[in-house]
């Protein structure tokens, strides 16, 4: 699985992309209101884990997860 933050602007607030191998969107979510995107994406188990991966991720860059 893959990670994506993105910026928002002044008015669209901060934005997550999780993908899969096939770069196909999963879930996409605003980095404040994690819970029920990742909760009908399959991983609300593995919530914990992916938010702290997100919180030190620089804005642009692609992670790989490994979950």
């Amino acid at each position: 699985m893959y990670v994506i933050k993105v910026k928002g602007g002044s008015k669209i607030p901060d934005y997550v992309q999780l993908r899969d191998e096939k770069f196909t969107l999963l879930a996409y979510f605003r980095v404040d209101r994690p819970e029920k995107a990742l909760e009908k994406a399959g991983l609300a188990e593995q919530a914990d884990y992916i938010m702290n991966k997100i919180k030190d991720l620089p804005f642009g860059q692609i992670l790989k997860l490994e979950l």
